[in-house]
């Protein structure tokens, strides 16, 4: 390893979460990828200033209770690394907490710009646990796809506004195995959790199972 600039280099890592730590907010995950990319060695980058900070950031946050096999983080370190000689997924793994898997590590441009900053859409799969009639499933879907507005009020710092949530629904199916298939907005564009879209499909009540499966980006 050896010093280049300040930003020696940026790596862009594809993992999961699953088990206990879907219940993981998105600041705790940023705070435990700290933990593991210190734990294995890895010579991160920090801000300047008083309060300095890892230069890590996530893609786009994962809400509450949904397991992912897609979540991205960026990483940029003060000194190189090769990916080619170092088995770097292993060395992470062996001091990451269980359900962190890694799926993929990749060097990216310096310059690349951020991941955030180019979210489109992302893919759920939603299982339903209980008893649920496929041609019920399939009514609901078809009922909210004819639906010309969805508009909901949301109260943010005791502010009203209202919402239209069907701009946001770019795709409902059902696959093979009975799961429905969520192609969702998220961004800067809006956002669209999957709780918000069972709820209007007044699927609430069934007990269910969420897991993002695919994020979809802008290209650089």
């Amino acid at each position: 390893m050896t010093h280049i600039s300040p930003v020696a280099q940026r790596l862009r890592i594809t993992f999961g979460k699953s088990g206990p730590l879907k219940y993981t907010s998105s600041l705790d995950v940023a705070k435990i990828w700290e933990r593991v990319l210190r734990r294995a060695g890895l010579p991160i980058l920090y801000t300047q200033g008083f309060n300095t900070r890892p230069r890590l950031q996530l893609a786009m946050p994962l809400p509450l209770g949904i397991t992912s096999e897609c979540e991205i983080l960026d990483i940029a370190l003060r000194e190189t690394i090769d990916l080619q000689t170092e088995d770097l997924a292993q060395c992470l793994l062996q001091v990451a907490p269980a359900g962190l898997s890694i799926h993929h590590i990749q060097d990216i441009d310096l310059r690349e710009s951020t991941m955030q900053s180019r979210m489109l859409s992302a893919e759920y799969r939603v299982s339903f646990l209980d008893a649920l009639d496929p041609d019920l499933l399939d009514q609901r879907i078809d009922d909210i796809l004819e639906r010309e507005t969805i508009v909901v009020e949301r109260i943010r710092k005791r502010r009203r506004s209202v919402m239209d949530l069907r701009p946001l629904i770019i795709d409902l199916r059902v696959d093979r195995k009975g799961d429905l298939i969520a192609h969702l907005s998220v961004g800067d564009r809006g956002n669209l959790r999957p709780d918000q879209l069972i709820e209007q499909m007044g699927l609430a009540d069934y007990h269910h199972t969420v897991h993002r499966f695919k994020l979809h980006v802008l290209p650089d």
